[in-house]
């Protein structure tokens, strides 16, 4: 049918047409608020990263984990642990651990379950001891017991002792989510070596088996010799690295390699085996670790 010379359309399809027409006008102005190719509807939808938590530089509670070194293994008396002068949790105020200079309440807000011997594959259990007690900072110092063995072939590969770690800090990130974790380098065992061997009743002592394989024979300065004291540096390093590394993941650990870089000497060592921090060694590792704890930043 026409009217006139046009053709009439009926109205139920001009209907439908306006309806589109609308329809993908609206669709338009919905989707259309900026550059198609520049993504901003997507980006509007997408939900904000969470803020990763904050590092606190004054935490209620200290728990220390560890070897010989934590305890206080010969600061005090011969062969015998002392923890009170431990750089971690001792009460000992020319030490002036951690635990004295953050902790109101150090006797009921620290905790000690550092081991004489240990190593890194007992961190696990330690682990499972500290979150009894829910603290609030972890303190770790372990691995030189894995490095100073009778030989250098009994010492722990790096990929036991990386696996030992990552086992650890999981467990504890699954029980604490929020507690923080100081975790200082394996010290310099060469170091060790070229101090202690200046004192005669030192390497008398070193005799007796403390740490074969880097202390062994010291006045030795053969080829083969600084091949075995080299091998064990090179295995400290590996594992000051997979602790940098695996601690790194975790946004509530700090790794302070500034243990292994100390240039200490005879001074801070225990005049009982010329092995183990004394009361001067245990004060220069609280200090290190109180000054990574309280750093500002990340």
């Amino acid at each position: 049918m026409t009217r006139g010379s046009r053709p009439f359309r009926p109205i139920r399809a001009r209907t439908a047409a306006v309806a589109a027409v609308t329809a993908t006008a609206l669709f338009v102005s919905l989707t259309g608020c900026g550059d198609p190719g520049d993504g901003s509807a997507r980006t509007a939808s997408r939900p904000s990263p969470e803020p990763s938590p904050a590092w606190r530089t004054d935490p209620a509670s200290v728990a220390a984990l560890g070897d010989s070194i934590t305890v206080g293994f010969d600061a005090c008396s011969v062969l015998s642990d002392c923890p009170a002068v431990s750089w971690a949790t001792g009460t000992d105020p020319k030490v002036n651990s951690v635990a004295r200079r953050l902790v109101k309440d150090p006797a009921t807000h620290s905790w000690n379950f550092a081991r004489t011997g240990a190593l890194i594959r007992d961190l696990p259990g330690q682990v499972d001891q500290a979150v009894r007690k829910r603290p609030e900072l972890v303190t770790v110092l372990v691995g030189a017991n894995d490095a100073c063995r009778a030989e250098v072939g009994a010492m722990t590969s790096e990929a036991a002792f990386r696996a030992d770690f990552e086992a650890s800090l999981r467990k504890l990130r699954r029980a604490l989510p929020k507690t923080q974790v100081y975790v200082a380098a394996v010290p310099d065992l060469m170091r060790l070596w070229s101090q202690g061997r200046q004192n005669q009743l030192g390497k008398q002592i070193w005799k007796l088996g403390i740490c074969g394989s880097m202390l062994r024979d010291p006045d030795d300065l053969s080829k083969a010799a600084d091949t075995r004291r080299q091998s064990v540096r090179d295995r400290v390093r590996a594992y000051n690295k997979a602790l940098e590394s695996v601690c790194a993941k975790d946004a509530l650990c700090r790794f302070d390699r500034s243990v292994f870089d100390f240039r200490f000497t005879g001074a801070e060592l225990s005049a009982w085996d010329w092995f183990h921090p004394g009361r001067e060694g245990q004060r220069e590792l609280a200090e290190m670790a109180f000054r990574e704890i309280t750093r500002k930043g990340s």
